[in-house]
């Protein structure tokens, strides 16, 4: 009897320790699903993914340019286009016969060309596009593709049973920069707003550096709880990545 005892006794400090030890966290770990010579797409969650194309640039070389894909049953939503015509078919293509999606939208976040550069392809294959009213302005002013639907600050999206959002938070990378937001998975597409972790500031020519922190302060604030971020470019990441940024374009 006093065997027992004994055994059940150290079978139950074991079993104390063990729910007593904290238990090793899973790591961020995107899986790459698709690549060819001029798209790549990253697996984040189990209903985002990242597209990533390239441009070739003369300041920093063949840069690699991040949007993402969201969806939710047989749906899609896209924000940014891949950077050309030919890698934004290849994408289409893909979330057409691989995901088997329709894509309900497409956002290009701001009027530069990592974000629209793949407008009219999407426009083509009867794709609504959807943006803020300054990026449709700013769009037309460079002689690049127009998105057709403007917004002032925000616009809702249906996508399957859920909602894609992108909004305007303030200046920072460009005058019109938004960033897109998947509730059901709290990911954010910060954009080319965002930098990943020891990024440098990058191009600056349209920026509003004095108000990049305050923007991405108050996008923090929005979102306390998110649990994935994908920038422009680069690797992606969790809510360090605004912090990181907030850092860098602090006025000092």
């Amino acid at each position: 009897m006093k065997f027992v005892v004994k055994t059940l006794l150290v079978l139950t400090i074991s079993l104390t320790i063990l729910n007593c030890t904290p238990q090793k966290q899973e790591t961020f770990k995107p899986k790459e699903v698709y690549k060819s010579a001029d798209l790549i797409v990253t697996q984040i969650t189990e209903n985002s993914f990242q597209h990533t194309s390239f441009k070739q640039t003369n300041d920093f070389g063949n840069v690699p340019c991040n949007g993402l894909i969201v969806r939710s049953g047989s749906e899609a939503v896209v924000f940014d286009t891949p950077t050309t015509d030919k890698s934004a078919e290849e994408l289409i293509k893909w979330i057409s016969e691989t995901l088997r999606c329709k894509v309900n939208a497409v956002v290009p976040t701001h009027f530069h060309d990592d974000c629209l550069g793949g407008l009219k392809a999407f426009h083509e294959n009867n794709i609504p596009s959807y943006a803020k009213l300054k990026t449709i302005e700013l769009a037309r002013e460079n002689k690049m593709t127009v998105p057709q639907n403007g917004f002032s600050d925000s616009v809702v999206l249906k996508v399957g049973n859920e909602k894609a959002i992108a909004t305007f938070f303030g200046e920072g990378h460009t005058k019109d920069n938004v960033v897109g937001y998947f509730p059901s998975e709290n990911i954010l597409f910060g954009g080319c707003l965002i930098k990943e972790l020891d990024a440098s500031r990058g191009y600056l020519g349209d920026a509003n550096v004095a108000a990049w922190s305050g923007t991405v302060e108050k996008i923090k604030s929005t979102y306390p709880n998110l649990k994935f971020v994908v920038p422009g470019h680069g690797e992606p990441g969790d809510k360090k990545l605004l912090d990181y940024t907030i850092q860098l374009f602090k006025v000092q």
